[in-house]
């Protein structure tokens, strides 16, 4: 009998160790499933992070103050950097060419029209959109008397190109402010008949006929090919943007061929420009001086140049220096890197007019946008181009780079004008009234007078 109660006992506590046994096992597959699962979310959400990473700075840059900060920071470093290699290119020339007896006068000047500018670049951005509507048409008639005025005694010709004018204080180039006048005219007819423009006669009168038509005819009168053809881009980018059918350029640009081939054949001055392109001309004691220096300074330069004055090509052997020729001394002294970072800050100066032609509904803004953005860009382009031999020289500055304050002074005016546009974007005004201002934020680190008593 009570051998039979034992074995029943040793049985029943048998099956309660396996019942416990197996209670053990399946807690511990349930706590190593929670874990898997905690794992597998925790590596999901670090995941999610970092797939999310990139879109918040697409979000970022989406935001309405993006276009005027990259504006405000492209020309702030180009005008910078243009003011220090304006330094760097232009001592010996200061010294040789100039009666001041400094290494730092024609420095000083750009220097001078730098501070024009930025009061011109200031003033523009705070101005509206309906204000600039109002003063499109009284600048392109300032250009246009301006432009009148060098064929009269206050006109000054320079290496066969009458296109400046003398005022005894001061000389300036009246083409410059032209260009500001035909974007921003271009912009106020062309949204007034911007239900008209796929009729010819409506896109062509009267912005081309007989404004652009006045303008760049005023231009070819005093001989300067090169500034023509900065026109003709800001033309053909307004009109682009407008919607103009697109045979109509091809039209235009086969007549403006004829006339520039005209011009060069007519002008031996031209023609050894485009004898030295072409490569028929290799004399580097004459017209082909000054390319082939370029291209030295560049070779000099290599990758990593020279260091930041250290040139010597501007030793009196490359001629326009600081001028013209200053992407040749930015290669040289600073190599690969420096030319680089120099056409990348007009790719992000197009990318951000760019965007405010898209973002915008004014179509004045598009089109007067438009024709800023061909202005710049075409001219670094063809500046950049001559340099390093894919163009014949032509003979324009690189823009916000290159010594010349007439130039200087009314790029920088444009982009107050871009600026102006894009703190017209919907909410970019309201964005920026809210950040306090540097004076503000600079103060408002300082320790009040309640915490230090």
């Amino acid at each position: 009998m009570s051998s039979t109660t034992g074995s029943v006992k040793s049985s029943s506590r048998s099956k309660v160790a396996k019942g416990a046994t197996a209670k053990t096992s399946t807690a511990k597959a349930s706590a190593t499933t929670t874990s898997a699962t905690t794992t597998s979310g925790t590596k999901a959400s670090v995941g999610g992070r970092s797939s999310g990473f990139v879109p918040e700075w697409l979000e970022r840059l989406d935001r309405p103050v993006t276009t005027y900060y990259v504006l405000v920071g492209v020309a702030s470093v180009l005008v910078s950097f243009g003011l220090i290699m304006v330094l760097s290119a232009s001592a010996v020339t200061s010294l040789s060419e100039t009666q001041s007896g400094s290494a730092y006068a024609i420095f000083f000047s750009q220097l001078q029209f730098a501070v024009i500018g930025m009061v011109a670049l200031l003033v523009a951005s705070r101005l509206s959109v309906p204000t600039w509507k109002r003063l499109a048409l009284p600048v392109l008639v300032a250009g246009l008397v301006l432009q009148l005025l060098v064929f009269t005694p206050l006109g000054v010709g320079v290496k066969g190109n009458r296109n400046w004018l003398d005022f005894g204080v001061m000389t300036m180039q009246p083409s410059e402010l032209l260009k500001v006048g035909l974007a921003l005219s271009g912009g106020l007819v062309l949204s007034a008949k911007r239900k008209q423009l796929a009729r010819v006669s409506h896109a062509l009168v009267p912005y081309v006929f007989p404004i652009a038509l006045l303008a760049i005819g005023l231009v070819l009168l005093g001989h300067d090919l090169g500034t023509v053809l900065v026109m003709a881009a800001i033309i053909g980018g307004v009109l682009y943007t407008a919607g103009v059918p697109g045979r109509w350029f091809a039209l235009s640009a086969a007549g403006f061929a004829a006339v520039a081939v005209a011009f060069v054949i007519t002008s031996p001055n031209r023609l050894g420009r485009f004898d030295v392109w072409l490569g028929r001309d290799t004399d580097q004691f004459g017209a082909a001086r000054q390319s082939i220096h370029g291209r030295y300074a560049l070779a000099d330069g290599g990758w990593i140049g020279l260091g930041l004055g250290g040139s010597r090509e501007k030793w009196s052997w490359l001629s326009e220096p600081h001028n013209d020729f200053i992407f040749a001394i930015i290669g040289e002294e600073l190599g690969l890197p420096g030319t680089l970072m120099v056409l990348t800050l007009f790719v992000v100066l197009a990318l951000a007019c760019y965007r405010l032609v898209m973002r915008t509904s004014d179509f004045f803004v598009r089109v007067t946008t438009a024709g800023i953005m061909s202005w710049i860009i075409v001219q670094a382009m063809i500046n950049v181009g001559a340099v390093i031999g894919l163009l014949p020289v032509i003979g324009v500055p690189l823009p916000f780079v290159s010594s010349g304050g007439s130039s200087l002074v009314t790029t920088m005016l444009a982009l107050g004008i871009l600026l102006s546009f894009a703190r017209a974007e919907p909410g970019c005004a309201q964005a920026l009234a809210a950040r306090p201002s540097l004076v503000k934020r600079s103060f408002a680190v300082l320790p009040s007078r309640r915490s230090r008593s």
